[in-house]
Formats: structure tokens, sequence, C-alpha cells
């Protein structure tokens, strides 16, 4: 629309809904921020839209005059559907904001306008090589008895984590560290590839299962319209319940070793500003245990020349995340990269966004394996459903105080159980058996990441 106004051309330009980056095809219309007659300048948030992932403020990419709002609020509109128009002169209006340039998930660093894209992101670090203190056996605090012990079994005692009173390394210390060693004996950590994905062509999978049909419902129920995140959460969920044949395991594990480091680390000046739980701990022992299986770390992929696991030779580790706007798994890229600190920092950063619901799109795609805490609420262990586009999914139950029996006595141990769901096409019983019995050796014992 074309109209003079005090010698000035004015002009209706009308701003589609656009694709924020992730190829979705809808968004609901949350809230408008503008009303018809309000001025706006160039990035100015005139509306927030909610898409199958997140909540996201739109900017206005012209400025002039807001003229006509094309979307009620609660609506859910297509991608490129007009949504709102906007007047603007020749003589005051600059060009066009540019299209909009929403980077990779890799790529966290590229232009984008505000409210879309990766604001939220974890750029990925390189770890840096540790320097770590040699310890000299002679002064470790251990009786002569102990220090037998450990020549008999072949333990290096300045390898070991003393439990004593004193400071001293008792003889559960060396039996517990003469145990571990015994599992990972000759058993070397391979280093993560340069190459960062491969596919292997697998013969195609079976037909879904037919899903059932929903009850219908009387006057003395309320119908909750399905959308935004709850919508795509139940058709991700739907789709891999259907299509991914599910097995889960579970074990009971000793995590007093993994509380006493939490402990540490919580005490520790080199930690004070980054909060410490044992989910770090726990994220620290699934990327150790991705490296050495790395058919958890994989995906079965459907293809016009038939079906192929990716495997994937990085882990962008999903953290399942409770938010008022419900379950969203952001992920950490690239997290096999980061020492425990950056990890440390990157569960905080991760945790808190998803809290506030200002996770971005990006953030959460590309996830490779989930962990989910449901130890939080209480939970000590559970099936739960893999992430679409996964092959595993592990879960860290409640850490409680149980009576446990070491070295032939009963003692009170902090307790917890890891469980986990795996898709059975990609990894076989003995590879999913094998990661779960790595994930608990760290938790009985974080030295091992020490390697």
């Amino acid at each position: 629309m074309l109209f003079a106004s005090k010698g000035h051309t004015v002009t209706d330009q009308t701003f589609v809904l656009p694709d924020v980056g992730e190829g979705l095809t809808e968004a609901e219309i949350v809230q408008w921020r503008v009303a018809p007659g309000d001025a706006v300048a160039v990035n100015d948030v005139i509306v927030e839209i909610e898409t199958a992932k997140s909540l996201v403020e739109l900017p206005s990419p012209y400025a002039g005059t807001v003229g006509e709002l094309l979307a009620s609020e609660g609506s859910t509109v297509e991608v490129g559907a007009p949504i709102i128009t906007i007047g603007s002169t020749d003589a005051a209006a600059p060009a066009p904001a540019a299209p909009v340039s929403v980077p990779e998930p890799s790529d966290p660093g590229g232009a984008v306008l505000v409210g879309y894209g990766t604001g939220g992101a974890v750029s990925s670090r390189r770890r840096k090589p540790a320097e770590r203190p040699v310890k000299a056996s002679v002064g470790v605090v251990a009786k002569p008895p102990i220090r037998k012990l450990a020549r008999d079994l072949g333990v290096d005692l300045s390898a070991v984590t003393p439990s004593g009173p004193a400071g001293e390394v008792t003889r559960d210390d060396v039996v517990k560290h003469a145990e571990q060693a015994s599992v990972f004996r000759n058993i070397e950590t391979p280093a993560w590839g340069a190459v960062r994905e491969e596919t292997i062509p697998v013969a195609a999978p079976a037909a879904p299962a037919p899903t059932a049909s929903a009850p219908a419902s009387d006057a003395r129920e309320e119908s909750i319209p399905v959308r935004g995140v709850r919508k795509a959460t139940a058709n991700a969920m739907t789709s891999s319940a259907y299509s991914a044949p599910h097995v889960s395991v579970w074990v009971d594990v000793d995590a007093s070793r993994t509380m006493e480091l939490v402990k540490r680390l919580k005490a520790s000046p080199d930690f004070a500003d980054v909060k410490i739980s044992p989910l770090l701990i726990m994220a620290r022992a699934v990327i150790w245990a991705l490296r050495r299986t790395p058919m958890i770390n994989a995906a079965w992929v459907d293809t016009e020349d038939g079906a192929q696991i990716s495997v994937r030779h990085y882990v962008n580790l999903g953290i399942a995340a409770a938010t008022p706007r419900g379950l969203l798994v952001p992920n950490i890229k690239d997290a096999q990269s980061m020492n425990t600190r950056e990890l440390a920092k990157a569960l905080e950063h991760l945790t808190l966004t998803a809290r506030e619901g200002k996770t971005s799109p990006a953030d959460q795609t590309g996830g490779t394996f989930t962990i989910t805490n449901i130890g939080v609420f209480g939970v000590d262990a559970g099936t739960p459903i893999i992430n679409p586009g996964e092959a595993g999914i592990i879960a860290l139950g409640a850490i409680r105080q149980k009576p446990w029996v070491v070295d032939g006595e009963v003692r009170p141990r902090w307790v917890t159980t890891v469980s986990g769901s795996f898709d059975h096409r990609v990894v076989d019983g003995d590879g999913i058996s094998r990661f779960i019995a790595d994930v608990a050796s760290v938790l009985e014992e974080p030295a091992l990441l020490l390697d």
C-alpha cells in the first residue's frame, strides 16, 4: 500500500513468519509486543512465538509504524505466512534487514538477529593438556601391612584415594582399587577419531507397529490443545517407542567416592564460581564410556538407499530438563573436548537457560546421547525412552545412604542406581552391558577418569 504524507511516500511492508533456523514448519503466536499505531525501530522485539523447540522473540526487520496484526495470539501460523504489516516512509526507513543468518550447531559464533539462532549456545573448547602432579608412594600414608598388600596385588599406592580418618590408605582402599584395576587391565581407552562421523550400511528395518487411538472425552473432562513443546515431545516419543526396539538395563552402584569428589570440588577455589553436583561426574563418566563403546553414540538412519548406522566420533551431550514449558533436551556441543571445569560451566549454563525458557532451537538439535537425572525427584530407576536420532539414554537415580557390603562387612554407603534404554538395532547386549558397567565403575572410582 502506498500513500502520500507530507511529501514522503509511506509503504506498508509485510513481515512473514521466518524459519528460525531449524527447518520448522509452524509456530504459535504467544504474545504480541506491539499494537497498531506503535512506532518500531529495526530489531525491536515485536512478537513472541513458540516453536516445537523453544520460545523465540522475533525482532522487526523494518522501522516505521505498526499497521495490522495479521495473526491473533494463540493461533498457529505456518512459516512464510504474513503476520504483521509495518508502514515506513522512504525518507526515514532503512533498507530491509539482510536475511537472517542462523549458524549450524557446530558454529555458534555466526551472525544472528536479536531473537534468532544460538544466543544461549555453549561454544566448544579444546581441553588443554593438564600437568598432573606425580605422587611418589613414599609420600603416601599407609601402614606396613597395607603397603605389603598393595605390593602383592600390584597396586600403586600413589594412585589410590585414601579414605582413612587421618588421610591414610586403608585395606579397603587397596582392595577396591585392585578390583577396579582387574576389570580394566589391558584395556586401552581409544582417542576420539579425527573423522567426526561415518556410516555403516545395514538391513532395512521392520515396519513400525500401529499406534493406539485416543480415548473419547466427556463433559467431565478438560481438553487441552496439544501443540508447541508438548506436541513435539509426544510425536518424538511415539516415533521412538514404536520404531526403535528398546532394551533397558540397570545396576546398583556404590557412589561414595563420587560424593567425596563432589565435596572436594565444592571446596576447591578453582570451582568456587561453578555449581558442582553428582551430575557433573555422571557426565564425565558417560563421555569416557562412550569413547570406549562408540556404537552407543551412534544412530539408526533410514535413507533412500537403505538403512545405515551413523557413528559419531564426538559427543553432543543432551541433558533432559523439566521446564515450565515441558520436557526439553538441550545438548552441550563437543562435550568430549571439555575439561571438568568447562563441562561444569556448560551444565550450569544449560540448566539455567532451560529453566528461564530461553533455550534456543540450535541448542536442542544435533544431540548424540542423553542423560536424564531422575534422582532429583527422588526416583531410583526407570526405563526412559530414547531421544530420536540417538541410540541410548541413561538415567541417574537418587543417591541415598544404604547398607552395603564392603570387604565382608555391612557399612553405610552412598548408593545409586544407573539405568538406561538402548536401540537394539544399533548396539548388541554386550556393548550395552559394557557401557553401563563403565559408567558404574567411574561413579565407584572417579580416579578412572585420570587416564
